[in-house]
């Protein structure tokens, strides 16, 4: 599945030449970060300059930008190995990044439900969605974070198993030494301290580089925090620890000094090209404002912070009207996908057989997916609620960190392309009940060819779905008429 995702995304990678949508900020930030370490300012033709494989010379001016430079560094990375003067090398690190997005969703989705079956059909619907394929073929911030939050739920997912390893070997040799003669004291009344987590770790790690990326990932940062958290102490009840409800403290001080500090410490490493200038924006503030206290802590610590807080204001008081603005109450039924980028031709022009054709770039998702994902979640609802089902909460762990967040800015622009963060979980949501209609390995055999015959239907609908909105994901050049088919609701267009 991640190699059908890759020749997906690597096909035809390269167009359109031009920058589309937000490329316009991202690809010439990576080039500036290649250059100097720190965005720059660009001239007004830089757009074309780039279009014809020739940037402009930057210009002395530090730019003021309002995204952490992880993401942009990643794009980086394919400028700096296929050339920073044409669309593939720019696009080249969010197509792979975008790939591996689908191998560790099917990873994570095997190991999560038992089932190879399972995590294949989540690395298919993975690869072949039009939000996360549009996203994986443009060179936007969002793809990365969505591959930093993944792999940080996959390595707390490792986590998971590790701590119950430990936990039960803990207890074993303490029984061994008798330490489990009385439940109500030794052993058994808050159970051993669990202090080494290298997977916990990695997945603070992970988070820092996320939250690098952009800063809408700090809710990943909340509730997988929490979420690591509750179930270790899940895991001290189920081995009888007696007092597992003080064990808050001795799983939650330990998860909070992991997580936090790796994440504290990647995210500042992050900045490091800033840091180490000497003219990157507001970089001399410190040196230029030193009565504003806080002197013991570092100028260029303070500096950034000062950055920081500049950043957050714009980002609270965005509320300029776009006429591709979408409120998150629409986004589980794609209400308004964003167009990336569109551009008509007359018959004869840029290969048009037709009388007028369409060459679009739409971030709409596969209907059949994203539809049966939205119901999927009040099923899988049920099933953490109702039967305390441990997988059902950690994939609504996920959507509620991504999705929910954004309904406490009302007034805020915001755009349907920011929930590819947590698409992979709907995803996740979606095999889950698959799962459930395939049944158990305990169910007759009629019941088993029966849920078989469900999926397999359910999966070829998607392929089929897929083929048909490809030509609106990858910038094909089709009849207008062809276009507005695929253009299923008045508010898509």
């Amino acid at each position: 599945m991640a190699v059908l995702g890759g020749v997906l995304r690597f096909t035809r990678l390269g167009e359109p030449e031009s920058l589309i949508f937000d490329e316009t900020y991202y690809v010439k930030d990576a080039y500036s970060l290649l250059q100097s370490g720190y965005e720059r300012s660009w001239p007004e033709d830089a757009n074309e300059s780039f279009a014809a494989g020739r940037p402009q010379v930057l210009l002395n001016e530090p730019e003021y930008v309002v995204h952490p430079p992880v993401g942009k560094w990643m794009i980086a990375l394919g400028m700096a190995f296929f050339g920073s003067d044409n669309s593939f090398g720019w696009r080249f690190g969010a197509a792979l990044t975008g790939s591996v997005t689908v191998l560790l969703l099917g990873l994570i989705a095997a190991r999560l439900f038992s089932s190879a079956a399972l995590g294949g059909l989540a690395g298919l619907f993975l690869a072949v969605d039009g939000h996360h394929l549009v996203h994986s073929r443009t060179s936007l911030l969002d793809v990365f974070m969505t591959f930093w939050i993944v792999a940080a739920f996959g390595a707390l997912l490792l986590d998971r198993r590790d701590g119950r390893l430990r936990l039960a070997r803990a207890l074993a040799r303490a029984a061994g030494s008798g330490g489990l003669i009385s439940p109500g004291s030794g052993p058994l009344l808050y159970g051993p301290w669990l202090l080494w987590r290298p997977w916990r770790i990695a997945a603070g790690v992970c988070l820092g580089l996320a939250v690098g990326t952009k800063w809408s990932a700090l809710a990943f940062v909340a509730v997988f925090g929490l979420m690591t958290v509750l179930w270790d102490v899940s895991a001290r009840r189920v081995a009888g620890v007696v007092r597992w409800e003080a064990a808050l403290l001795r799983d939650g001080v330990p998860a909070f000094l992991t997580l936090i500090p790796a994440a504290l410490i990647t995210y500042t490493a992050s900045w490091s090209g800033w840091l180490l200038s000497q003219d990157a924006y507001n970089r001399q503030w410190a040196a230029q404002n030193p009565d504003e206290g806080w002197g013991w802590v570092p100028a260029p610590l303070r500096s950034l912070a000062e950055y920081h807080r500049s950043a957050y204001a714009f980002h609270n008081g965005l509320t300029a009207e776009h006429s591709y603005s979408s409120s998150a109450w629409t986004w589980l039924f794609m209400g308004r996908p964003t167009s990336f980028f569109y551009e008509g031709a007359e018959k004869g022009e840029n290969g048009c057989a037709a009388d007028s054709c369409s060459t679009a770039i739409t971030s709409v998702g596969n209907p059949l997916i994203w539809w049966a994902a939205a119901l999927a979640l009040l099923v899988v609802l049920f099933y953490w609620a109702g039967r305390r089902d441990w997988r059902a909460g950690a994939v609504l762990s996920g959507v509620a960190a991504g999705y929910l967040p954004w309904f406490a800015y009302p007034e805020r622009t915001t755009f349907f392309f920011y929930a590819v963060s947590f698409e992979p979980f709907l995803v996740l949501a979606l095999v889950y009940v698959l799962g459930l209609v395939l049944g158990r390995p305990t169910d007759s055999l009629q019941r088993r060819r029966t849920g078989l015959l469900i999926v397999c239907c359910f999966a070829a609908g998607v392929l089929a779905l897929s083929a048909y909105f490809l030509p609106v994901w990858t910038a094909e050049t089709i009849p207008y008429s062809d276009w507005r088919l695929r253009m299923w609701m008045p508010s898509w267009i």
